[in-house]
């Protein structure tokens, strides 16, 4: 299984499946992350966490804790 946390900066992936449960899951919805859309990563923070993806056509903070729930392909 690959998530969100493992993928390089610059490359594009569609998210497959969303883990977690309740509120957290809840959230990353809210923000955009849904199956099937595609997200690309832009960078990363100097110390690795946060992350900054574009979603959607709009600027993403997500941390790393929070991409290891999102399985992509």
């Amino acid at each position: 299984m690959k998530t969100l946390k493992n993928v390089a900066v610059g490359k594009t992936v569609r998210v497959v499946k969303l883990h977690g449960e309740g509120a957290i899951k809840r959230r990353i919805m809210d923000m955009g992350l849904t199956k099937g859309v595609m997200v690309t990563v832009r960078k990363l923070a100097p110390l690795g966490d946060p992350m900054e993806l574009t979603v959607r056509g709009y600027e993403l903070s997500l941390r790393k804790a929070d991409a290891d729930m999102i399985e992509v392909d």
